[in-house]
Order: C-alpha cells, then sequence, then structure tokens
C-alpha cells in the first residue's frame, strides 16, 4: 500500500486550499455574468493548482516507497501508474 508522509502534504493541503477559493471565484465570476474569457482562464487556473497537487501527491507517495528501503512492490508500481496516468 502506498502511504503519503503527512509532513510532505502541508504545501499540497495549501495548494488545495487555494484552488478551493479560485475555484469559489470562478462561480461567483460565472453568477455575476462575466466575460466568457474570464471565467475560462479563472477555471484554467483551477485546473493547473489541481494538476500540480496531483503530482506532488504522487510524487510524496513514490518517495515514500523509495525511502522505505525495499523499494516498489510491483503492486505499488501499478498502483503509482495508474495514479500517475489518472493525471495525465
Amino acid at each position: 500500500m502506498v502511504t503519503l508522509n503527512t509532513d510532505d502534504m502541508a504545501p499540497v493541503i495549501n495548494r488545495l486550499r487555494r484552488a478551493q477559493g479560485q475555484l469559489g471565484g470562478v462561480i461567483r465570476l460565472i453568477e455575476e455574468g462575466r466575460d466568457c474569457r474570464e471565467v475560462v482562464n479563472q477555471l484554467a487556473a483551477v485546473n493547473r493548482a489541481l494538476d500540480r497537487a496531483g503530482f506532488a501527491i504522487v510524487s510524496s507517495g513514490m518517495r515514500e516507497c523509495l525511502a522505505s528501503g525495499d523499494g516498489m512492490s510491483e503492486e505499488d508500481q501499478a498502483t503509482m501508474e495508474k495514479l500517475f496516468l489518472t493525471l495525465a
């Protein structure tokens, strides 16, 4: 099983909280009937923030598996590959 180092997750949590705030902003823009370009630009920023958070989570999981000293089991390798491809 791939576990995450909670110390590595503080920046990820901050990034996700920022993305949450940005998403709230996107909702407000839509509710206010703002320009489509403005909405799409803000939505793209949210998407990038979520992608970066996802990659950071996968990266942390890989580091944890490799740092365990035993390397990654085949099951863990398959799990990490699936997680990585989910983000692609």
